[in-house]
């Protein structure tokens, strides 16, 4: 792109984000630690979703040394339900490098906030623009989609290395007194307007500097080859439930898939079919009734976990188990929290 239409899609792409911009909630703020919040809070997952446990968050841990001195469990619970708790501890880890190491104040170079745990390129760049206006690139798959268009990009997108090609791209672009508004501006110009399927072409700001929009074919950009289908595994899952009512939760292991968060008992099901010694066995327990809740289905990024589930009675007493009260107030996965609910509808 010529430097003369460098500058007027600057312009172009700034003055329609300042005119059009959606009023989200970390729109309001310029500290580092608000919007680093959001953006780990935004990787994967949609902006509806992130707005409610944005504000619930920052009730909580409302500056970075709130975070940094926060107990896990009580992290866990404020990010129960958003999915890859590896970011909430990352971000934790992250802060507390920062309150350690910085006096409390994010770096505002990239070399030093991408030493942070958990920092990597786009969320340093993220930060650095929105919160210090650094002329810095913030690559992620809308940012991609926008400029393989604009630029007619054909490397593929699912290999890591075609980003490179694209923060290049940002840094010839980046309008360098307003890197705040354009890399929000690339981002929501993909959100709302270059949308994977049927492009709004007609109301995009930078139509007339798109080669995608002139050729007539927007459709076909970004190339992105097909991810590799995710592996099915197949669990029996069990609502233990003693004498006294209370239930049986365990915590899965500190590393690994959703470290730390509780479930309910799990037995992983190959080809054999479950008999109740199984269970009584691995748990000591002796079952009295066993029926089934539910079943369905919870879709990780590479897993894909088959459930039955069923509510069991056995028989005594179990002190350390607990009430539905009391695990309300335990970290526990979406699926769990299903499961969860779909147990104490059986109850009403």
């Amino acid at each position: 792109m010529q430097y003369a239409y460098v500058e007027q899609f600057r312009h172009a792409l700034v003055t329609w984000f300042e005119r059009e911009k959606r009023d989200l909630p970390w729109r309001h703020t310029k500290d580092p630690y608000k919007i680093w919040v959001s953006e780990v809070m935004l990787q994967q997952t949609r902006v509806d979703t992130v707005i409610p446990y944005y504000t619930r968050f920052l009730e909580h841990f409302p500056t970075m040394e709130h975070l940094a001195n926060a107990d896990e469990e009580l992290l866990l619970k404020q990010w129960e339900g958003l999915g890859y708790y590896s970011r909430a501890r990352n971000l934790q880890a992250g802060v507390r490098e920062v309150v350690e190491q910085y006096g409390g104040v994010v770096p505002n170079t990239r070399e030093d906030i991408s030493k942070l745990k958990g920092v990597g390129p786009y969320t340093a760049g993220a930060v650095l623009s929105i919160a210090y206006g650094v002329p810095e690139h913030a690559v992620d798959g809308n940012v991609m989609r926008v400029l393989s268009r604009v630029l007619n990009i054909h490397d593929d997108i699912a290999v890591p290395k075609t980003k490179k090609v694209f923060e290049a791209a940002v840094e010839m672009l980046i309008d360098p007194h307003n890197a705040s508004s354009f890399n929000q501006g690339l981002m929501e110009l993909g959100a709302l307007i270059c949308t994977p399927t049927s492009p709004k072409c007609l109301l995009c700001p930078v139509r007339d500097y798109c080669t995608a929009f002139h050729e007539g074919e927007p459709e076909k950009l970004p190339v992105k080859t097909k991810k590799v289908k995710t592996k099915p595994l197949y669990y029996d899952v069990y609502v233990m439930r003693d004498a006294a009512g209370r239930v049986k939760v365990e915590q899965r292991p500190a590393t690994g898939l959703l470290a730390s968060m509780w479930q309910f008992a799990m037995i992983e099901r190959g080809e054999d079919i479950f008999t109740p010694e199984v269970l009584e066995q691995q748990y000591n327990v002796t079952i009295q009734t066993k029926e089934q809740l539910m079943s369905f289905k919870h879709v990780f990024s590479h897993l894909v976990w088959h459930m039955d589930v069923y509510a069991v009675d056995v028989a005594g007493e179990h002190d350390d188990w607990l009430t539905v009260a009391q695990l309300k107030q335990y970290p526990m996965p979406v699926p769990m929290l299903k499961i969860l609910q779909a147990y104490e509808n059986s109850l009403a």
